[in-house]
């Protein structure tokens, strides 16, 4: 039962208020060929794909009178903040969605660029840009259905920007996916003495406890910035087994959906299911191998 998280570069930086955090990207520069390496530093990363894939595309889905078969995201433009190498946004282009997958860490997108060429489809289906989220603001207002922000808010310098920034990039009762890791105890004890220093599952030092965030934090962030929180749900993973579930526990990892408010102030839609059922589903479309 221990926590694991994506330990991707992907705090944005700007001139002004930044939330880029240029310690966390040294952090992430000696990884980043290592990104598809599924028995690697990020094999946690590939796992967690089975349960975050399906949520994302399970609640979209839920929300929507528009179905294609083979293809459910079809016509759905993504934002993968933070997107490292790819590991996300590849799954979700598989699924028809048209993705921008952004990291402030060059050698993140070029490995990220080099792995999708390999693939004709997800070439046209994914554009990546080395940069930060502040940087994309101007040129992106209100363009995305969705903004994906997954193992990416424990490594910001200021996760409020960060939500700021998510919001006006975000069309109006779009859609904002986050998975991050809780600030209690047990995920001290878990996720970094345990990951980092006992088993070594994490690369030393790629947390600070200090970053993590609560779910009433990340919540009360979400709603004062016009954000309507949906879902938040506990997320496990089990080391012995390298795979991920849900609980009802968020001590540990937790994953949010949220919905921004519509041009009149109106929220998404709340009829949404609850995603504690999204287990049941298969995973199959929503694997990144």
């Amino acid at each position: 039962q221990l926590s694991l998280f994506r330990l991707t570069a992907k705090r944005p930086f700007s001139t002004s208020h930044s939330s880029v955090d240029s310690e966390e990207i040294k952090k992430f520069q000696l990884l980043a060929h290592k990104w598809w390496d599924e028995e690697g530093e990020y094999s946690a990363l590939h796992s967690m794909n089975d349960i975050r894939v399906p949520f994302i595309r399970d609640t979209l889905l839920s929300m929507s009178h528009n179905y294609h078969l083979g293809n459910p995201l079809s016509g759905v433009k993504i934002l993968d903040v933070g997107c490292g190498g790819g590991l996300l946004s590849e799954p979700l282009a598989r699924l028809g969605a048209s993705v921008t997958g952004i990291d402030p860490l060059e050698d993140n997108i070029r490995t990220a660029d080099r792995h999708k060429s390999f693939d004709p489809v997800l070439a046209k289906r994914i554009q990546y840009k080395s940069s930060s989220l502040e940087e994309i603001v101007e040129e992106s207002m209100e363009t995305f259905d969705v903004i994906v922000a997954s193992e990416v808010v424990e490594h910001v310098a200021d996760l409020e920007t960060f939500i700021k920034c998510c919001s006006q990039v975000l069309k109006p009762e779009g859609s904002l996916f986050i998975t991050t890791i809780n600030k209690t105890q047990l995920s001290y004890v878990l996720g970094i003495v345990v990951a980092e220093k006992i088993m070594g599952i994490v690369p030393e030092g790629t947390h600070e406890w200090e970053k993590f965030v609560p779910p009433e934090e990340l919540e009360h962030l979400l709603e004062s910035n016009g954000f309507s929180v949906k879902t938040v749900n506990g997320m496990l993973y089990n080391p012995l087994w390298g795979s991920w579930s849900w609980t009802e526990s968020t001590s540990l990892n937790y994953a949010v959906h949220a919905v921004k408010s519509g041009a009149q102030g109106q929220s998404g839609p709340t009829d949404a299911p609850s995603e504690m059922d999204i287990p049941q589903h298969s995973a199959t479309a929503g694997t990144a191998s």
